[in-house]
């Protein structure tokens, strides 16, 4: 069966596109496989606030031609941005049934840069995902509050990491002790600030790119920004840390806290959606509003519990729960009796 998703975000570092490309392999294991509609070969502009994204335009005809061209016997749309409200048009307009995602806060990440309202955001979005069979959230708490806010048939879809390439190993990095690291998005939404301005012994070493970047290297000097890194040397990177900090307040979930899970890196983090599911009552991490006190709570941490946590997070599982949402009982159908 084929599973067409429709996303804005591609050729991209995040989590929306890595989502996508790290389950590709895996669904087909149960008799699926995924075709895309990206943002590839339609006009584009460069988004407000973040140029380094841009915005694709395209009708839902254009859409519609590219979704049949792919042979959909499902369809998924991953974003809210303009390729998905055309998908979403071509799907209502022709009686298509459709899932969505709920990947990104966006009435968050809306006022992080404008002051708009919350309610009118959340009135946006869940217009948007309303005529959804089904709504995927990646965790139990983002679930829950999607329903207290009145979106309806939302189900869970959870994340994975590789093992394979995120494990403990030797420290590569020499600085001074202990360590406490951030990857990810360098964006305002993502609460840096929070991170660099605390009184910690040893380094602080950031990680990623992004359109906050120079203005948080200028006002912290003293930490170490490695801009992007991927692969075996992020991997070292997890591994040669101490502590994983994790200041954000507005993600759904974070890929990047199992990574250093699995990298045998305890975590530190606000006690917010994200945190609350990946760490849970695990013990491989520390939740406090206190994010200092968090920080040197961690730090006292077995590495061995960070990894055994991680060992719970498969991209099989969450390659599994994406076919049985999506394509609605046909797994049932499919595995043996």
């Amino acid at each position: 069966m084929k599973i067409v998703v429709a996303t804005d975000a591609w050729g991209q570092t995040n989590g929306v596109v890595f989502a996508y490309q790290r389950i590709a392999e895996p669904v087909r294991e149960f008799g699926a496989e995924l075709g895309f509609v990206t943002p590839e070969g339609f006009r584009s502009a460069p988004l407000p606030t973040y140029p380094g994204i841009r915005l694709a335009f395209a009708s839902a005809a254009e859409v519609g031609r590219r979704i049949d061209a792919l042979g959909a016997d499902y369809v998924h749309i991953a974003t809210e941005g303009p390729i998905g409200w055309a998908t979403r048009r071509h799907c209502v307009n022709h009686g298509l049934p459709f899932t969505t995602s709920y990947h990104t806060r966006f009435p968050e990440y809306a006022r992080a840069r404008a002051p708009i309202p919350l309610s009118w955001g959340y009135a946006y979005v869940r217009r948007f995902h309303e005529p959804a069979q089904r709504v995927l959230a990646p965790s139990l708490s983002m679930k829950r509050e999607l329903e207290r806010r009145g979106f309806a048939n939302v189900a869970l879809w959870t994340r994975g990491v590789d093992h394979a390439l995120f494990h403990p190993r030797a420290p590569t990095l020499d600085l001074p002790r202990p360590i406490f690291l951030n990857v990810g998005r360098v964006a305002v939404e993502k609460n840096l600030q929070a991170f660099l301005a605390l009184d910690l012994p040893g380094s602080k070493v950031v990680v990623g790119d992004g359109p906050a970047l120079r203005g948080l290297q200028k006002a912290f000097p003293q930490t170490h920004f490695l801009g992007e890194k991927f692969g075996a040397e992020l991997a070292e990177i997890f591994a040669s840390a101490d502590v994983f900090v994790f200041p954000s307040l507005t993600d759904t979930f974070g890929v990047v806290l199992i990574e250093a899970l699995a990298s045998g890196l305890p975590v530190a983090a606000f006690p917010v959606t994200g945190p609350l599911d990946v760490i849970a009552d695990s013990d491989a991490g520390a939740l406090d509003r206190d994010l200092a006190r968090a920080c040197l709570a961690a730090l006292k941490l077995p590495r061995e519990r960070a990894r055994a946590r991680s060992l719970e997070f498969t991209w099989r599982e969450s390659a599994r729960q994406f076919v049985e949402h999506v394509a609605g009982g046909v797994l049932r159908e499919l595995e043996p009796a």
